[in-house]
């Protein structure tokens, strides 16, 4: 299994929508923890160390 990098969502500005929805009326250290929460269970959904190693190396050389 390879990190899917090209496009993937259905409806992206919809998806981008519900994320948004799901920090509404939070501070700032709420959305912080929602978002490490988030990553935890997509991580857990990856389920591959390979892919994860991949994500990260390029989360980091993109930021």
């Amino acid at each position: 299994m390879s990190l899917v990098t090209n496009p993937n969502l259905k409806a992206p500005d919809t998806a981008y929508a519900a994320l948004l929805a799901a920090h509404k009326g939070m501070t700032e250290p709420e959305s912080q923890a929602l978002n490490a929460r988030l990553v935890l269970i997509l991580m857990n959904h990856i389920g591959d160390d390979a892919v994860l190693a991949e994500a990260f190396d390029l989360a980091r050389s993109t930021g």
